[in-house]
């Protein structure tokens, strides 16, 4: 499957990506090429296959959750740029439009 250049500049303006021409022509090349293998695999035979859910054995590697002394408050905040009420200030991901 090829893919033009116009379909890769829809995709990057998606992804909120600025691509040169140049990145734009190479993209469309290594994404064709990526597409063109996902075909290919697409023609395998897997119908003798189990459905495998896990290659690797479900094991929990993580140790134990065992609360420890922490930092204190101020400590925590005392390099925060900016600081209110005992909390870091940050700069709102989502703005009230109303």
């Amino acid at each position: 499957m090829h893919l033009t250049t116009d379909e890769v500049r829809h995709v990057a303006e998606l992804a909120k990506l600025h691509l040169t021409e140049e990145e734009v022509a190479l993209y469309a090349e290594q994404l064709s090429a990526i597409l063109d293998y996902a075909e290919t695999l697409q023609q395998v035979d897997t119908s003798h296959v189990p459905p495998t859910p896990y290659v690797l054995p479900l094991d929990n590697v993580m140790r134990d959750d065992v609360p420890e002394p922490s930092l204190s408050n101020e400590a925590a905040l005392a390099n925060a740029p900016d600081q209110a009420d005992g909390f870091f200030r940050v700069r709102a991901v989502f703005e009230d439009e109303g």
